[in-house]
């Protein structure tokens, strides 16, 4: 199948020029001026963004966590995303202490082979290293195309690992060509917070905030980078969300230091008020929680800096029933919030729309620098001759209003709920096939495929 996009203004992380796409089978084939090829389908594109699709580079999709699974499986979630221009997402394989990080994978494979709308990759998270581990790494590398693992330094008994674990899993990955990445908050200070706020009868979700104060992430940022100098390792760090952390990573550019961080849309564009609603509070129980404004100004601030390279969703929802479980005691209160929808439009909305950041800027954070740290680039993350024809046609005039009883996402109720937003997703084209158009999916669950990527060791 043939498809010819004319007349779009197309945006990449370094141009931006009107022109035509001619894609072929999967891949782009030809980009000029008035090209006219005979083409299957024929998309003008006049008045709208052509950029690439996007990649969310953190998602968790029906993940076992607190007693229930995330309520997107592969196929609402995928789908989802497509729906909201990304066309490629990571996801988390997660090690079970004592089992092996093989059976992870195994068991996250079942879940998602033949039910994936768009494109996926895996991180896999490590919570048990021991020399049984050690040994796994090269093969996942090599041979699964998965070189990114994450750590967690909370969460104790479940999944979170001691330094001297981090050490050893930094030099096994980079080794062999992987990067560590790391879901930064200090645990064991967050759990003495969490104990004396429960001994105080203090159980509403406001003290799920209270208890992850900003010195809990800016400490943890702090001790990983220095880990990785010590093991002169890549390293990235997830969902960065306090200007303590964006801190730890500008000192450590000064020691000629290159770590790669991560934001998530939401703690761009919103703050620590919606933990003032009392139980409504709930549909915003994440970690590290939402922060305060100044915290927003200094994560735009990053972004521009290139401090921050990439954003993200974190998507992790919970039916309402699940978060339920909580009403009485914050601790029960499964983590996590649905966005992975919202992303694109959210960041354009409140990015570009409002002056914060450029088209350019916005590409680079939701689509090209996921891609090429991740090792997928130039196949996904640009629009090039050669590169995958994942394509986004944005209309950046579309007014919309955010909200549950018209989001994708299989979740009961929104993080977002009545935001009102300029700029849509129009026409979402997948590996040279229209996904998405105008609301209407044309492909069927299965199409989106498994991506292995390349070793990590020279990262743009």
């Amino acid at each position: 199948m043939s498809i010819l996009i004319k007349n779009g203004r197309i945006i990449t992380a370094t141009d931006d020029y009107t022109a035509d796409i001619f894609v072929e089978g999967e891949t782009i084939s030809t980009i000029g001026n008035n090209l006219k090829m005979e083409a299957d389908t024929v998309i003008d594109a006049s008045g709208k963004l052509v950029i690439p699709g996007g990649i969310d580079p953190h998602v968790h999709l029906e993940m076992p966590f607190m007693g229930a699974f995330s309520s997107d499986n592969y196929e609402t979630g995928t789908l989802a995303a497509l729906h909201g221009g990304t066309t490629t997402v990571i996801d988390f394989v997660i090690q079970s202490q004592g089992k092996s990080l093989y059976q992870a994978l195994r068991e996250w494979q079942g879940r998602a082979n033949g039910n994936v709308f768009c494109d996926y990759a895996f991180h896999i998270a490590v919570t048990d290293f021991n020399p049984q581990t050690q040994l796994e790494i090269k093969d996942l590398i090599e041979q699964e195309g998965i070189s990114s693992f994450k750590t967690f330094m909370a969460y104790k008994g479940a999944l979170m690992i001691d330094d001297r674990q981090m050490v050893g899993l930094m030099n096994e990955v980079k080794k062999h060509g992987g990067m560590v990445t790391v879901h930064a908050t200090n645990g064991d200070i967050i759990d003495y917070l969490v104990a004396k706020n429960k001994a105080a009868g203090n159980l509403t979700p406001l003290y799920h905030y209270l208890s992850q104060p900003e010195i809990t992430e800016t400490e943890a940022t702090g001790r990983f980078i220095d880990m990785a100098f010590q093991t002169d390792s890549n390293a990235y760090i997830v969902h960065v969300t306090c200007e303590g952390a964006l801190n730890k990573v500008r000192e450590a550019n000064k020691r000629n230091q290159k770590i790669f961080a991560e934001t998530c849309i939401q703690y761009l564009v919103l703050d620590a008020s919606v933990y003032e609603r009392g139980f409504e509070s709930a549909k915003w129980v994440m970690s590290p929680p939402i922060r305060e404004k100044k915290d927003q100004k200094a994560l735009w601030a990053a972004i521009n800096q290139g401090i921050v390279q990439t954003l993200a969703t974190d998507h992790c929802p919970f039916m309402w029933d699940d978060k339920l479980k909580g009403k009485d005691d914050f601790t029960k209160i499964p983590n996590g919030a649905p966005g992975i929808e919202h992303r694109m439009e959210l960041i354009f909305s409140e990015g570009v729309n409002k002056g914060k950041i450029s088209l350019n800027k916005m590409v680079d954070i939701t689509a090209a620098s996921s891609a090429k740290i991740f090792g997928m680039f130039p196949k996904k993350g640009t629009i090039a001759v050669g590169s995958d024809a994942d394509i986004v046609i944005f209309n950046p005039d579309t007014k919309h209003t955010l909200s549950a009883t018209t989001h994708h996402h299989h979740c009961d109720y929104s993080a977002y709920e009545g935001h009102e937003v300029t700029g849509k997703a129009e026409t979402v084209v997948l590996r040279g096939s229209v996904a998405i158009d105008k609301g209407s999916v044309k492909i069927q669950k299965g199409y989106g495929e498994f991506i292995k990527r390349s070793k990590l060791t020279n990262i743009i």
